[in-house]
């Protein structure tokens, strides 16, 4: 354990970011024993870079990857500074300063700016009953871990952050990407997560643009990364062994989409009213019916055109 944390890159004139690995080891190490938390200067996704490794270990480099709630199946890093090899398959907390090609759902680009943007993913062992419903409890984690009553972090389903401007209006501070790999006999899952932390420029985004800063003058990457590591994993255990019953509450309290008119795209677009999310944490939606959607191809737009 007497590594030392590789100096992170930092964009030029500014300090580096001080991320303290180690005490962020300290906090998951007895919830997650074996993990590893690394922290690279640049890497393209930190979700690709976990979902090689496992490929790797398991000796399996098509080994299909899936999205928990979908249909479709899609088909250079460091030691570990407090863990071990870098192919192995024990948890890991893998964070980029500089992250060149972040994916969003539905294939989109996650763009994001050293200093101004936390990026990260977490990988891990889970074997729940249903996967149903995972984003959106991993959106209850981060919120409650970022915000503070009364709400000002909203959740916008499936697997978006915003700051709320008032019902149904905000803008995206940030989103989540979760992947599933078979790894022997365990799936590996990996829950990536990008989160604008600074101001920085954004023309041209239909969904606005917020940041943490907005919320706590003191903001950091490293900062917010401390805050929401220890909370993420706990989700996640509690997911595991629960389902998403038990942040079935938690969402509701941060519906974006509640009560709001809505259009979809996907196989079946429709127009209609968000009436929240059922007990697996499909979306409802009456349009003349009442429709349960999965997330699957399926979008969600407020009927103003938002994201």
């Amino acid at each position: 354990m007497d590594a030392p944390v590789p100096t992170p890159f930092h964009a030029s004139g500014s300090a580096p970011l001080r991320w303290g690995a180690e005490e962020i080891w300290q906090q998951l190490q007895p919830l997650l024993p074996g993990v590893s938390v690394e922290v690279v200067a640049r890497t393209d996704s930190t979700n690709t870079r976990l979902i090689e490794r496992a490929r790797a270990q398991a000796g399996q480099r098509d080994a299909p990857v899936t999205r928990p709630g979908e249909l479709k199946v899609f088909g250079e890093l460091p030691r570990a500074p407090y863990g071990r090899r870098a192919g192995d398959t024990e948890p890991c907390l893998l964070v980029a300063e500089h992250q060149t090609g972040g994916r969003g759902r539905l294939g989109r680009d996650w763009l994001g700016t050293p200093g101004a943007s936390l990026t990260f993913s977490l990988s891990l062992p889970l074997a729940p009953r249903d996967w149903s419903g995972l984003s959106l409890a991993v959106g209850v984690a981060l919120a409650e871990a970022l915000d503070t009553a009364p709400p000002r972090i909203g959740l916008k389903w499936p697997n978006d952050l915003w700051i709320l401007d008032g019902p149904g209006r905000g803008r995206k501070l940030g989103g989540i990407l979760i992947e599933t790999v078979p790894v022997n006999q365990r799936r590996m899952c990996i829950v990536g997560v990008g989160l604008n932390v600074l101001p920085q420029p954004a023309e041209g985004l239909t969904h606005g643009y917020a940041c943490l800063q907005e919320l706590d003058g003191d903001a950091s990457a490293p900062r917010a990364l401390a805050a929401v590591a220890a909370p993420l994993v706990r989700a996640l255990q509690r997911f595991e062994a629960e389902g998403f019953a038990a942040f079935q509450a938690g969402f509701e309290r941060r519906d974006l989409l509640a009560g709001m008119p809505v259009t979809t795209t996907g196989p079946e677009p429709m127009h209609g009213v968000a009436e929240g999310v059922d007990e697996r944490g499909a979306l409802r939606v009456r349009a003349g019916t009442l429709h349960t959607l999965v997330s699957g191809e399926v979008s969600v737009r407020l009927r103003d055109g938002a994201c």
